[in-house]
């Protein structure tokens, strides 16, 4: 029983003492409910009266700004004003001058017109007069026909052909002086460049030939090049691809192909088997092919030297190989090599007087005749066939086109072309150089006296000075002297178009007029 009081006693504490605090809980959340409320309102006490002072800034700002912008817009409309002003002073002042421009083209109008009027009837006029002044003509025609028996057309075409006659006459006069002023000033300086070059290149006049000829200690050694039943004489040929000819020549054995190198190869090799005494084929084979690879270092080491002389680098292997092969090649009895050394001095040294560039001249010169040490393998002209290989090895257009044209295959169309053909001409025409068969020669004489007997007029002509010149004598009733200059053009145009001819040829035209009377 006690225990039932206490535990009552206990949950009645319990429950007073949750109440007590619940209430004393209630009176402090009360209590700071207060004071916040307290706070807000002074909070938006004040924020009121911050926002009155910011709205009565705010609104003196806007009076401020507004007062501004008036007092601005006012300005703008002011200066406004004034431009509008001064242009309708513009347009008015304009429009004043129009008026008065209006006026005057009025008028300039009515005095065209006046003059349309005027001028119509002018023209009309003129039309009449122009009718009468044809009838007149037409009238006069045909007395003038009547009188002098010919027809209008004929007295034109006489009169035509006077005049034509009369124009060709001047006009013959004026290129004679034209021409004749040129040619002086061109061949001066010309002859100037040209004798400066030689006289500068100190070239040797000794002309180098290509043996083919093997001379033998006795005529006992022919049976043992021959060998037995022809096995040495078979091999040597075979190896060499030259044929020999063993005749009733004394001591001698002819060399006989085409290739200068291999014949040059078959020479040395021969010499040096006869030299050695040892003839048989293993020998022969053995001696041809070191005897090839020398002459194969000596055509490089001839071409490396060659560029060196004349002062070129920078040329492509082959080409190079390819000039050295031209120290056994000859050209009318010149040595190729040696000729296209001369024609690389002279170009560079006429290229110099000219201001050209003189590594590209003496380039073009040194290889001009590069055809010549392949063309007996390539079918075409050596200077077509040079220009293909400066071309397939990385030359120049320009020192293509120079290789190409040096012998008119191709027409010249640059300075450096045309100095190629000069030099290429000195180096081959001077004393010594080469050497021209007799019937060749004879053909190319003939042939000149031919060209200049097939035109109208010529009574003689006759090739002189190793046919450098041709003279030719002309009537005098049939050719005037303005005509034998006309004359004297034509054949050489003629001979430059049918003949192939070292330098150049003078064509001298002489005309005789004689008097004759007789004593009666």
């Amino acid at each position: 029983m006690i225990s039932l009081e206490i535990i009552g006693i206990a949950v009645v504490a319990l429950v007073l003492g949750i109440m007590l605090g619940f209430f004393i809980r209630k009176k402090v959340l009360e209590s700071k409910v207060d004071s916040i409320e307290k706070y807000s309102r002074k909070l938006l006490t004040e924020a009121q009266k911050e926002a009155k002072s910011i709205k009565k800034e705010a609104a003196l700002q806007a009076k401020d700004t507004l007062y501004q912008m008036k007092v601005e817009f006012e300005k703008e409309t002011k200066e406004k004003k004034e431009q509008l002003h001064a242009q309708e002073k513009r347009l008015f002042s304009k429009e004043e001058n129009l008026e008065k421009k209006s006026e005057q083209l009025d008028k300039r109008e009515g005095r065209i017109l006046e003059k349309e009027r005027s001028a119509e009837k002018i023209e009309t006029e003129l039309r009449k007069k122009e009718q009468e002044y044809r009838q007149l003509v037409e009238e006069q025609r045909k007395r003038l026909e009547s009188i002098a028996g010919i027809s209008a057309e004929e007295a034109k075409q006489l009169l035509i052909g006077a005049m034509e006659s009369e124009a060709k006459h001047d006009a013959a006069k004026l290129i004679r002086r034209i021409e004749n002023e040129a040619k002086s000033e061109a061949d001066r300086k010309a002859q100037n460049i040209l004798a400066l070059a030689v006289k500068r290149y100190a070239g040797d006049y000794v002309t180098e030939r290509t043996v083919s000829v093997v001379n033998l200690p006795s005529e006992e050694m022919k049976g043992r090049i021959i060998g037995r039943e022809g096995r040495n004489i078979r091999a040597i040929e075979a190896a060499t691809g030259i044929d020999l000819i063993i005749d009733d020549t004394p001591e001698a054995v002819i060399l006989s192909g085409f290739n200068p190198v291999r014949r040059e190869v078959a020479k040395i090799s021969l010499e040096r088997l006869i030299d050695d005494g040892r003839i048989h084929p293993a020998r022969i084979e053995e001696i041809v092919s070191k005897v090839t690879k020398e002459i194969e270092a000596s055509i490089k080491e001839a071409g490396e030297q060659a560029t060196f002389d004349v002062g070129v680098h920078g040329i492509h292997n082959e080409l190079v190989k390819l000039i050295g092969r031209l120290k056994y090649r000859s050209s009318y009895a010149q040595n190729v090599l040696q000729h296209s050394k001369e024609v690389s001095s002279l170009c560079g040294i006429m290229a110099a007087e000219l201001g050209l560039n003189v590594k590209q001249a003496k380039r073009a010169g040194l290889l001009h005749d590069i055809g010549k040490a392949v063309d007996h393998e390539v079918e075409g002209p050596h200077a077509i066939i040079g220009a293909d290989l400066a071309r397939k090895y990385g030359e120049s257009n320009r020192v293509v086109h120079a290789i190409a044209a040096h012998h008119e295959d191709v027409e010249p169309s640059s300075v450096l072309a045309v100095l190629v053909q000069a030099a290429d001409t000195l180096s081959g025409a001077r004393p010594g150089a080469r050497q021209e068969m007799l019937e060749s020669y004879v053909k190319r004489l003939e042939g000149l006296e031919n060209i200049a007997m097939s035109f109208r007029g010529v009574n003689k002509s006759y090739a002189i000075q190793a046919g450098r010149e041709i003279r030719i004598m002309v009537e005098g009733k049939a050719i005037d002297d303005d005509h034998a200059f006309v004359l004297a053009k034509d054949i050489a145009k003629k001979i430059e178009e049918e003949l192939t001819y070292p330098g150049q040829i003078k064509v001298t035209v002489i005309r005789e007029t004689r008097a004759v009377e007789y004593a009666k």
